[in-house]
Parts: structure tokens; C-alpha cells; sequence
């Protein structure tokens, strides 16, 4: 009877095992996020000279120079337009163009932000020269200061995961703009994980970022 129980066991341990493994090791893809939007429609080039990220850094625990701000130009990117609304669209950042603004009267001081920014330490431009926003969901917004919610895969550093922004979006004459709302992301979660010496002041996990796209009707 022990040995018959056993036999039973076995088999179920392991299958639940499996289950288990599975559903710990799956990674966190695109292809694992629910994707309604599709490429049916007009398509609208990103104007990379007028579009931008707004970035903001901060630190605690310092009573001067609390935070950096700056841009992030676009690579590329397109959106798709169906019955006068925005369908879909994916926008290509190009690392290599991050640069802090409030330092840009200060030569040295901004060299010196910009190379760090750039370096293993925080964001490996050399090994991820672009990050990316790719939008899975388009749905209107009824309540507050912007009218539509976008969902989609943000990835930095190689690393993707969701992110919801609020955003205004207009689209007339053309013409497709994209204004998103302040939107706070933890920088560890993408892999940014340095940390200053106490005494230069702790550097928070959250960045605030703002995108701001125009993008043109395909001719």
C-alpha cells in the first residue's frame, strides 16, 4: 500500500513542480502583455526635430542641487490613425542625445553630468544606444486633464515592462501631437541601479518622464 501510494506521489509532486517553474520563469516580453491595438489606418512619421522626452532626476537627503532635468531626442517612430484616432505607435529614443538643461550654461559641470549618465553606471549608452515606447492599448479618458490613456511597453536597457501613461492627443490637418502627463518610473526596475556616496547626497529611485511627440501624415 506505501509502495502504491508513493507511485501516486511522485508523478503529481513533479507536475506541480513544473507549474510552479513555469510560472516563475516566464519573462516579462512584449509578447506577454495584451496587444489590441493593429497597423490598420494612415501612418504618421514621428518629426524627430520637434519631438522630445523631458527627464528629471532628483536626490534626498541634500539641501542644494536636488535634481537635474534635461531631453532625450527621438531615433524614429510612427503612429497609426483610424477614423481620426489614434490606433497604435512605437517611438525610438536615441540615448546618445540625453543631455541635462539646467546645466547647460556650465560647460564642465554638464560634460561631466551627460558622461555619467551615459556610462555603466547608469544607463550603458555605449551597449543600449536607444530605449523605446511601444503602445498595446489606445482608450479615451473621460476624467482629468488628459483625454486618452495609452498603454504599452516601455524598454530601457533591454529590459521592457508596462507602463500607463496619461496623455493629450490630438489629431488634425496631418498631424498627430502626443503630450503625456509627468510620469514617474523606478529606474531599478530597468536595470539603472547606481547609488552615489552618502556624502554627494542619495539619489532617488523614481525619474520623471514626459513624452512629447508630433508626428507628420505618410506622403
Amino acid at each position: 500500500m506505501k509502495k502504491r501510494l508513493f507511485s501516486l506521489l511522485i508523478p503529481a509532486f513533479f507536475a506541480s513542480v513544473t507549474l510552479v517553474s513555469c510560472k516563475k520563469d516566464k519573462p516579462l516580453t512584449s509578447e506577454n502583455n495584451e496587444v489590441s491595438t493593429t497597423k490598420d489606418g494612415n501612418e504618421y512619421i514621428v518629426d524627430t526635430l520637434n519631438s522630445k522626452i523631458e527627464w528629471k532626476g532628483y536626490k534626498i537627503f541634500k539641501s542644494e542641487n536636488t535634481s537635474h532635468f534635461g531631453t532625450i531626442k527621438f531615433e524614429s517612430g510612427d503612429v497609426t490613425v483610424k477614423d481620426d484616432k489614434l490606433e497604435s505607435g512605437k517611438f525610438v529614443a536615441d540615448m546618445n542625445s540625453l543631455t541635462s538643461v539646467d546645466l547647460k550654461d556650465k560647460a564642465e559641470q554638464l560634460e561631466k553630468l551627460n558622461g555619467h549618465l551615459k556610462s555603466n553606471d547608469f544607463f550603458e549608452v555605449e551597449k543600449f544606444p536607444t530605449a523605446s515606447y511601444e503602445i498595446t492599448k489606445v482608450a479615451a479618458s473621460v476624467e482629468g486633464d488628459y483625454n486618452t490613456l495609452l498603454d504599452g511597453n516601455l524598454t530601457i536597457k533591454g529590459i521592457t515592462k508596462p507602463v500607463q501613461f496619461k496623455a493629450n492627443v490630438s489629431v488634425k490637418n496631418g498631424e498627430v501631437s502626443i503630450a503625456s502627463e509627468p510620469k514617474d518610473i523606478k529606474r531599478e526596475e530597468f536595470g539603472v541601479k547606481f547609488q552615489a556616496p552618502a556624502e554627494n547626497g542619495v539619489i532617488k529611485d523614481e525619474v520623471t518622464l514626459q513624452i512629447n511627440i508630433k508626428a507628420l501624415e505618410k506622403r
